[in-house]
């Protein structure tokens, strides 16, 4: 089977399967949403959305968070993983937004990734999801479902080498949503452990199937 074939398969199969694939972080601003991203980082969406609304109420904008403490955010945070680094960098982050962007959350890639504790992933998804943009976020499901399936080579070792090869196969106009479909199969099928073969949509193309 062509790549290009493959990925036209997974794109209509995966979009039947989640037809309102959107992230499951809950937020109404970008300011919201770029804290719960920073917080999900090797935590579930579950437990971030369990934490943040305690602190978007103690910490309602991104001023009032660079006025805080690392040590006044900690015990907001302290059931995630990496409490006390996530405490830093949204510290951090938050006063070199007010300090650098007059408190606006920045929407291009390079003034995004240059905030503390805010890498690559954590900016495509800032812009596919707050900022309405099309771009290929890799999380960890992400990068494991691109190489179970097929979709990369195996020589694509990296989060970034994944993302470059998504964005040359998937269509422009649905790198937002690809993203989505395999970050969802990846939580509630694709599983890292103990995949569910049997009732995957794409087991019958895909290069690791078990069924």
């Amino acid at each position: 089977m062509k790549k290009r074939e493959l990925y036209e398969i997974c794109s209509q199969r995966l979009e039947q399967a989640y037809p309102a694939a959107a992230t499951e972080l809950h937020f109404s601003s970008p300011y919201q949403l770029l804290v719960a991203v920073m917080l999900s980082a090797q935590c579930t969406d579950k437990r971030v959305n369990m934490v943040t609304p305690a602190l978007f109420d103690a910490f309602p904008t991104v001023r009032d968070l660079a006025a805080a403490t690392p040590e006044q955010v900690f015990p907001f945070v302290k059931s995630v993983s990496y409490p006390n680094a996530k405490s830093e960098h949204l510290v951090a982050m938050a006063r070199q937004v007010c300090e650098r962007f007059d408190g606006v959350i920045p929407s291009q890639m390079d003034s995004l990734t240059s905030l503390p504790g805010v890498g690559r992933k954590t900016a495509n998804v800032m812009l596919a999801v707050a900022f309405g943009g099309q771009a290929m976020p890799v999380d960890t499901h992400v990068f494991r479902l691109s190489r179970r399936i097929g979709l990369v080579p195996e020589r694509c070792s990296t989060p970034l080498s994944v993302e470059k090869e998504l964005v040359k196969y998937f269509p422009k106009d649905r790198l937002s949503d690809a993203h989505h479909w395999l970050i969802l199969h990846g939580r509630y099928v694709c599983t890292a452990r103990a995949p569910k073969c049997a009732a995957c949509c794409l087991n019958d193309i895909c290069r690791s199937s078990n069924y």
